[in-house]
């Protein structure tokens, strides 16, 4: 079973959404990421959030189109995108992914990159029009070289992350350690068709990125 949960964030920032429409997948909708989804003909299985970030009208719009919609306090100890993740880890999924997690406010996406650390153990994307993020524990992990994602980048989320080897990349790495804070394994590319990354201690998020121009 697959999952897809659609946030609020702003729709130049979302992909098509339609490219993801596995038949197995189940959507889900978190507060504006409800009329998102509507507007692009899909209509989600669950919805969830506070719903502030729309209007009177628009929720009235998506609960005559919804079967299961629940509506929470804003004050409250969550963020709508960690309960709707919560229920999502509770259908035990093989997979979930992420779309409108990005862009934005800053402290929601922060937010929600500490979610995929939280959930590390868990086969999670956070998918944009540019990027794909994962987050994962010590081990080691086969990647495809796919023209659609150029730049594939790593980036420690824990104080250290030990024994890093990368094979089948341009610039190699051989039992590295890096700290949290080094931008030693940005902006990486797969010149083999596959290549491997692994580790033995701490956490590390990949991205995976377009060629859409460098930023810095």
């Amino acid at each position: 079973m697959i999952i897809h949960i659609v946030g609020g964030g702003p729709n130049e920032c979302i992909p098509d959404l339609h490219s993801y429409h596995e038949k197995e997948a189940i959507w889900v909708g978190v507060d504006r990421g409800v009329i998102t989804l509507l507007k692009a003909g899909i209509t989600p299985t669950k919805a969830f959030g506070d719903f502030d970030s729309i209007t009177q009208a628009e929720l009235e719009w998506a609960q005559t189109r919804l079967n299961e919609i629940e509506i929470w306090p804003s004050e409250k100890d969550k963020t709508d995108m960690d309960i709707a993740l919560d229920w999502a880890l509770a259908q035990k999924a093989d997979k979930i992914k992420i779309f409108g997690a990005t862009g934005g406010r800053l402290d929601h996406l922060f937010g929600n990159i500490q979610l995929l650390i939280k959930n590390v153990k868990t086969n999670i994307e956070v998918i944009d029009r540019q990027n794909m993020i994962t987050a994962h524990e010590p081990g080691e992990y086969v990647i495809e070289n796919t023209p659609f994602y150029r730049y594939i980048s790593f980036i420690p989320m824990t104080m250290d992350v030990k024994g890093i080897t990368l094979k089948g990349f341009k610039y190699p790495l051989t039992n590295c350690h890096i700290q949290l804070g080094s931008t030693l394994c940005i902006s990486n590319e797969l010149i083999q068709s596959h290549g491997t990354f692994s580790f033995s201690e701490g956490i590390l998020m990949m991205i995976r990125s377009k060629d859409l121009g460098r930023s810095f």
